[in-house]
């Protein structure tokens, strides 16, 4: 058995080189990315308001609910796993020191929080406001103090650059990792030009967010790994495909009345069977 903890295991491979950290929508598609060989995992907010509560993402999760959703992902998973954390789940640095302990005790590598005000706005929409930077860095502070394993990786969001400039945005990372944020997670940054200046102002650890249809053209993993960041998050990238994928059948079965012409789209029993780890064997009409 593995006694290294989540946190030192991610830092391990931050380390050697870029991680690639896909969106987990359920403990099932948790599986599934390690199952694929994925190293890390990531558990969005907007993921968690939209898939497991059905709201939009504008601050209405709990952390009782971000937390129950880490716990069934990590307990069927061996592999480090990031979460969102909002702004900590309130606006004062009590909330996020909670924050942070009870995603240590759910068995998670580490979290984010951002320096929106209390109720967060998604990163790529405008609209949004921030706290000032005394603020955050107390949160950030209280965040680094409430942690019993010092490798839980404690890392600050900026939202400066959708919504003050990008000097800003500078100004803040550099404050936030004074007051003992980790890493770094600069939302929204607008082109490869911009990233790449970034990583050479901010000289630590670096998250760079892939999102779908925001502001960020789409780099790969490597791309980004060139241009200096450390972990890349695929946020809602599965939720979506899924989605369209389920729009798809209903409109199939609606219109048709069956589910026989989509058959090869679907997960199989016996794969079904093979994910969980079930050990027994499917029917035997179920395709190979």
């Amino acid at each position: 058995m593995n006694e290294q903890s989540p946190g030192r295991r991610l830092r391990d491979l931050m380390a050697d080189h870029t991680v690639a950290l896909p969106g987990a929508t359920n403990a099932l598609s948790a599986r599934l990315i390690e199952r694929m060989g994925f190293e890390g995992m990531y558990l969005s907010g907007a993921v968690l308001a939209n898939s497991v509560v059905g709201v939009p993402d504008v601050g209405l999760s709990t952390l009782t609910e971000a937390a129950a959703h880490a716990t069934r992902c990590a307990a069927v998973t061996t592999i480090p796993i990031i979460s969102d954390a909002d702004t900590g789940f309130g606006a004062g640095a009590d909330n996020v020191a909670r924050t942070v302990q009870e995603f240590q005790r759910a068995g998670l590598a580490g979290l984010h929080i951002e320096d929106q005000e209390f109720p967060k706005r998604c990163g790529h929409l405008a609209g949004k406001t921030l706290v000032s930077v005394e603020e955050f860095s107390a949160r950030v502070q209280a965040a680094a103090t409430a942690r019993t394993d010092p490798d839980f990786l404690i890392i600050a969001r900026t939202d400066a650059r959708g919504v003050t400039s990008y000097d800003d945005a500078v100004a803040r990372a550099q404050a936030y990792l004074d007051a003992g944020a980790d890493a770094i997670f600069p939302e929204a940054l607008q082109d490869r030009a911009e990233f790449a200046r970034f990583a050479q102002d901010i000289r630590a650890p670096l998250l760079a967010n892939m999102t779908e249809f925001g502001r960020t053209p789409y780099f790969s993993v490597d791309e980004f790994a060139a241009l200096g960041y450390k972990l890349v998050i695929f946020p809602v990238t599965l939720q979506r495909v899924a989605m369209k994928a389920m729009e798809r059948a209903l409109i199939e079965l609606r219109s048709q009345g069956t589910q026989r012409a989509i058959l090869d789209d679907m997960q199989t029993r016996q794969e079904l069977y093979d994910l969980l780890g079930y050990g027994v064997e499917a029917p035997s009409g179920d395709k190979p």
